[in-house]
């Protein structure tokens, strides 16, 4: 007997490997590894949850989206350190009543997140020149540590000497990348100030829907609602500015962030975590398909997955009728004895053709004449429209 899990997995692994076929990509055994090992991380958070795959509140619209995401990108939910993680979140989905009313309702949708380790993984699959990425250093405050120099395009490596005391300032990448011929070690550099605008971007998104009492919904507020709201936010955002990191110790912002950030036990991993990021993102990547490419950019940009969501979520919901005028004219009337080269010819024929649609010799002079003076009419066209830019 298969269990539910089995049966879900023979379920969207054909259908996930018929569509990397389709855009190009063959479904290797890691790939396959992959989309089992999402399927039973995402099993195993239903399971926290008490619901099933076959649960009402369940939204199972995005999983395809998602398991193609692992399969194109190879994270791995059964690594260790982990490079892909799943959780549920209460998301608004439009639908139709019994009388084909369009409403709201709220569903439960499985969301994944890129680790820190998933974008080291996708680095060094997909790094334009990478040949390998080492492993990262952590600096602390209280190591011996120099900068790298540079004089034109000769580099004095950076030095460091550990000490294990303090916390971590700084994230250094040392990657090798092969340039022809030539192998050169890079070293890229994260500051633990740098941070900051990931929180800041952090608060900003937690306060999307944060209204601080002016009005019930913020799609409810009327435009001077809208200024105040606004208001209130940039006071906010440019407090977290002033005090960057200083910003996780303090009460009136603390509300607006997640306690993965504020905790004790929690705040320097995601510190650390956000450091590896900002410098992993940055470096170029040839994914060598545009298919994979997008689904990196879906799964690592906030802002264009929100745009797919909702192009998914209103997409074909108007009919467009496009109303036909057809003009009706009348027949031209035909001689009973006429010449057949005076009777007018269907679109379907040639324009220098016999009755039976033939081109005969007698019209060949005819037809490169016409040509000619086509040719001759689009070269003054374009000479009368100037250069062109």
């Amino acid at each position: 007997m298969s269990t539910g899990l089995t049966k879900v997995n023979d379920a969207f692994l054909p259908m996930i490997e018929q569509q990397l076929v389709g855009n190009g990509i063959n479904m290797d055994g890691y790939s396959r590894q992959c989309v089992m090992a999402a399927l039973s991380a995402m099993n195993a958070v239903l399971d926290s949850k008490g619901l099933s795959w076959n649960d009402p509140q369940l939204d199972r619209n995005n999983v395809t989206q998602t398991l193609l995401t692992v399969a194109a990108l190879k994270l791995n939910a059964a690594a260790s350190p982990r490079e892909v993680f799943f959780q549920l979140r209460n998301v608004q989905i439009k639908s139709k009543d019994e009388h084909g009313k369009e409403i709201t309702v709220w569903k439960k949708q499985i969301e994944m997140g890129i680790e820190g380790d998933g974008n080291d993984a996708i680095l060094a699959r997909f790094g334009r020149n990478v040949k390998e990425v080492r492993q990262f250093w952590l600096i602390r405050d209280g190591d011996d540590w120099e900068y790298p120099q540079f004089n034109g395009l000769e580099m004095t490596p950076p030095k460091w000497t550990p000490k294990g005391r303090g916390e971590v300032v700084r994230v250094v990448y040392p990657i090798i990348r092969m340039f022809g011929d030539r192998e050169i070690i890079e070293y890229y550099i994260s500051e633990r100030d740098d941070v900051t605008k990931n929180l800041i971007a952090h608060i900003n998104n937690n306060l999307m829907n944060e209204t601080f009492g002016i009005v019930g919904k913020r799609y409810d507020a009327t435009p001077d609602q809208k200024k105040k709201i606004d208001a209130k936010k940039a006071e906010i955002l440019n407090k977290a500015k002033e005090l960057g990191l200083g910003a996780l110790d303090d009460p009136e912002l603390q509300k607006w962030i997640s306690p993965a950030w504020t905790e004790f036990q929690s705040r320097e991993a995601m510190i650390i975590r956000k450091m590896r990021n900002n410098i992993v993102k940055k470096i170029p990547k040839d994914f060598g398909n545009a298919f994979i490419e997008m689904i990196h950019s879906e799964a690592t940009d906030d802002s264009m997955a929100a745009a797919r969501r909702e192009v998914e979520q209103n997409a074909n919901k108007e009919v467009i009728d496009v109303q036909s005028n057809p003009v009706n004219e009348p027949a031209a009337p035909v001689a009973e004895h006429s010449d057949p080269e005076s009777t007018p010819t269907s679109h379907s024929e040639h324009p220098f053709s016999d009755p039976t649609g033939k081109p005969t010799d007698d019209t060949v002079a005819q037809q490169d004449l016409f040509m000619q003076e086509e040719i001759e009419r689009a070269t003054a066209a374009a000479a009368s429209d100037g250069p062109g830019f």
